[in-house]
């Protein structure tokens, strides 16, 4: 069987690439349907990860979120037309301890490994996660970032403490959104605050409690655990105010990803006991337990789809 892959080769150049795979084995074949670009495809297509990290992963065919319909399975378990949300993780072996996703053996796909930009994706079966048959196409297509915040949060539940009356979310993107929704609907009788920037974007979060620009938070503000979905430079300023209004023995979870080291106040970190825990990407059982709150919570999709934001 003849697959096209679509591989960028240097900034805004992309080339078709032909491969033969065979179909006597067991991987499952998938027809992209539904991709969605995330901030890494786009810095990759316009080359602003630098001169280095373009040369260490060009030529790479770009998009890590997607889903697709099943075109043949050898083993029949899947059948022609099932629509399945694909992972980009690929792990090549098991830890007892470490999740596939923090395996350094693992691939990823779009990150030094061809992405979903294919005629079709040859996958592992358990690579693959069947969605909901009548579920919007565009909101499963970024199921992926949702995984990130479930995944977080499920390293949450088992790191941090009991007590968790009071969520802070920093962060007024997509991600800020996925983790407040996410907070909000698996506790629900806790209060979710979500502090931003932007004031047009944090009028999105209509479902939270409260919510505050980050220079204007009063001083009686103290939350049991934070999240930051901030990333860059900023979460610097995210995880110093996250701090601040901590109570003694809470947790943050870093969600948000810099290029750079930013600081940390070690000092109120240590005398309030904090805890931060560490997340990023997700495996199988995330996508698994996402496509499981979509059917718990039906109503999230509706609030998913304001962040599409051109199709």
């Amino acid at each position: 069987m003849i697959n096209q892959v679509y591989r960028l080769v240097s900034p805004r150049q992309f080339e078709v690439t032909y491969q033969d795979f065979s179909l006597q084995t067991n991987m499952v074949v998938i027809r992209p349907t539904h991709l969605s670009i995330c901030n890494a495809d786009q810095r990759y297509y316009t080359g602003s990860r630098g001169k280095e990290m373009l040369a260490k992963k060009l030529p790479m065919a770009l998009i890590h979120e997607g889903i697709g319909k099943v075109v043949y399975d050898p083993k029949g378990e899947f059948a022609s037309g099932t629509r399945v949300v694909m992972v980009p993780n690929m792990p090549t072996e098991e830890d007892e301890f470490i999740g596939e996703n923090y395996l350094r053996t693992s691939k990823f796909r779009s990150s030094g490994y061809d992405g979903f930009m294919q005629d079709y994706v040859f996958l592992n079966r358990d690579r693959l996660v069947e969605i909901p048959e009548d579920m919007n196409p565009h909101v499963a297509a970024f199921t992926e970032l949702i995984t990130i915040a479930m995944h977080s949060l499920t390293r949450f539940e088992s790191r941090s403490h009991k007590r968790r009356n009071t969520f802070g979310v920093w962060g007024d993107g997509n991600l800020g959104f996925i983790m407040c929704l996410l907070l909000k609907k698996k506790y629900p009788g806790s209060k979710v605050i979500s502090f931003g920037k932007t004031k047009y974007k944090m009028d999105r979060f209509s479902f939270v409690d409260e919510s505050y620009q980050i220079d204007e938070i009063p001083e009686h503000v103290s939350i049991d655990h934070a999240f930051e979905c901030v990333g860059g430079l900023g979460s610097q300023y995210a995880i110093d105010q996250s701090i601040d209004v901590l109570v003694p023995e809470g947790s943050i979870s870093i969600l948000g990803v810099s290029e750079y080291p930013v600081e940390v106040n070690t000092r109120m970190l240590l005398e309030k006991g904090i805890t931060m825990i560490g997340s990023s990407r997700s495996g199988r059982a995330d996508f698994e337990n996402t496509v499981a709150f979509y059917k718990d919570y039906p109503d999230v999709v509706d609030y998913f789809t304001t962040l599409i934001g051109e199709v």
